[in-house]
C-alpha cells in the first residue's frame, strides 16, 4: 500500500535501494532523481546543520525523528553556503513552522536549493534494513511517474564512497581570512546569550585546512581567541608555513581518507615542524594515516548526536555528535599515538594524541551543530598546546 498522503497535494515519490527494497512517499523538495549512499541520522533536530554539512556529499540522509520541519530554517544556522546532501528522507513533514528564529520553511529551502527529498517513508523499516545489511545505495525519484525499474537500476550501479576523494568538491578554492562576526542571540526578554560572545581577544594565528569545513569550527576558534585563515585542501605546506601559524586545524570532510594522499604528505611535514595540530573527524583519520595507521569502511557508520564517548585518561563520559562512515583500525594504530577517547557504542577509536608532538585529534564533531557541546573542551586543549609552544620561543 502506498504511503502517499492524499491530503498533501504533492507529487508521488519513490525510494529504491540496491537490495531491491522499495519505499513509496511524496515529494517535498525539487522534482527529479538523485542517487547516493543512504545513511540514517538520529538527531531529533538540527536538520539544517545536517543538510549544509559538506561531510554528507554523496549521501542521502534519512532522519529517524518522525516529525521534521517544525523549527524552520534560518541563515545563521547554516554550516556552509549550500545544501550538500544528495537527498533527504523523512517520515512526516510538519505543515507548521513555529520558531521565533525561523525565516522560511524546510520545504522552501529544499526547493530553492534544488534538493530532492521524500516524505511519508517508513523510516523505522528503512533503519532496520541499514542496521542489518549495512549502508545501502539508493535512488529517489520524485515529481515523475514512478519509474521503479529505473530507480532500482540507478541504485544498483551507483558506486560506493570507498576510494573517492570528495574533498576536492567540498573544499574552498582560495585562501581567505575569516571575518564573520559572531552571532549574538537574543532571548525572549531581549537579553544577549553570552555563550555566543567572543571571550578572548584574537591572540593566536590559526590556519584551517578546509576538507569540507563546518562554520561552527571556525566560530569556536574565534571564540577562543584565534585569528583564522582558511586554506584549500591541496594548499602546499610551504604556503601554510609562510602564514606563520601558531596552530593548524585539519577539518572535517567527506569521502575516503585513504584517497587524500596530498593531505597525508602535508601532515607529515607539519608534524616535523612541531606546530600544534588539531584534527577533527576526517582530520582525525588523516592524522592517524600520516603517522602510519590505517582506516576502514564501517558497516553503517556513526551519524547522530547521542553517541557516548569515554575519555580513557580520566574515565569521564561525554555525549557527542558523530558523522563518519570510516574508522581507524586500532590493531594497526602506530606506536607514536596514544588512545585518548573510545566509543561506548562499538568500542571504535574516538580520540588520539601524539606521544612526542603537539598534536591531538577527535573522530566526532566537538563543535556540535547539531548536538551536545560536551567535547568543546578539546578546543581549549588545542589553545593550551599553542600557548606552550609560544612560551618556548
Amino acid at each position: 500500500m502506498s504511503n502517499v498522503n492524499p491530503l498533501s497535494g504533492r507529487s508521488p515519490a519513490i525510494l529504491a535501494l540496491a537490495d531491491g527494497s522499495v519505499f513509496s512517499g511524496y515529494a517535498i523538495g525539487a522534482n527529479g532523481q538523485t542517487t547516493g549512499e543512504v545513511v540514517f541520522h538520529t538527531s531529533l533536530t538540527g536538520y539544517q546543520e545536517i543538510l549544509t554539512d559538506p561531510s554528507y556529499i554523496g549521501q542521502i540522509v534519512a532522519l529517524t525523528c518522525p516529525h521534521v520541519g517544525n523549527v524552520g530554517i534560518n541563515a545563521d544556522d547554516q554550516e556552509s553556503h549550500r545544501i550538500w546532501v544528495s537527498g533527504l528522507i523523512v517520515r512526516d513533514l510538519s505543515c507548521i513552522v513555529s520558531n521565533w528564529r525561523a525565516e522560511r520553511s524546510l520545504e522552501d529551502f529544499l526547493k530553492s536549493e534544488g534538493t530532492i527529498a521524500i516524505a511519508g517513508v517508513d523510516t523505522r523499516r528503512l533503519v532496520r534494513l541499514i542496521r542489518e545489511a549495512g549502508t545501502l545505495n539508493g535512488c529517489i525519484i520524485s515529481g515523475e511517474n514512478e519509474h521503479l525499474d529505473k530507480a532500482l537500476e540507478r541504485a544498483r550501479v551507483y558506486s560506493r564512497l570507498i576510494r573517492k576523494d570528495l574533498t576536492k568538491i567540498a573544499s574552498v578554492t582560495s585562501v581567505s581570512t575569516w571575518i564573520e562576526k559572531p552571532v549574538i542571540l537574543k532571548n525572549n526578554n531581549n537579553h544577549s546569550d553570552s555563550k555566543h560572545k567572543i571571550t578572548q581577544l584574537n591572540n593566536y594565528n590559526v590556519v584551517v585546512y578546509d576538507y569540507g569545513l563546518k562554520r561552527q569550527i571556525v566560530r569556536l576558534l574565534v571564540n577562543y581567541g584565534c585569528s583564522v585563515i582558511i586554506v584549500p585542501a591541496r594548499t602546499s605546506t610551504q604556503t601554510v608555513f609562510n602564514l606563520n601559524p601558531d596552530g593548524i586545524v585539519l577539518s572535517n570532510g567527506p569521502g575516503d581518507p585513504m584517497t587524500c594522499r596530498y593531505a597525508i604528505t602535508a601532515i607529515k611535514k607539519i608534524l616535523e615542524r612541531d606546530i600544534p595540530l588539531l584534527g577533527i573527524c576526517l582530520g582525525f583519520q588523516l592524522l592517524v594515516l600520516a603517522c602510519g595507521g590505517k582506516t576502514e569502511k564501517m558497516k553503517f557508520g556513526h551519524h547522530g548526536a547521542n553517541h557516548p564517548v569515554q575519555n580513557i585518561l580520566t574515565g569521564r563520559i561525554y555525549i557527542t555528535s558523530q558523522n563518519h562512515g570510516f574508522s581507524v583500525d586500532e590493531k594497526r594504530l602506530p606506536s607514536t599515538l596514544k588512545v585518548t577517547h573510545r566509543s561506548l557504542f562499538d568500542g571504535t577509536l574516538q580520540g588520539v594524541a601524539h606521544i612526542t608532538k603537539p598534536a591531538i585529534a577527535f573522530q566526532g564533531h566537538p563543535e556540535a551543530n547539531p548536538g551536545p557541546k560536551d567535547m568543546q573542551g578539546i578546543f581549549r586543549e588545542f589553545i593550551t598546546l599553542i600557548k606552550r609552544k609560544l612560551m618556548k620561543k
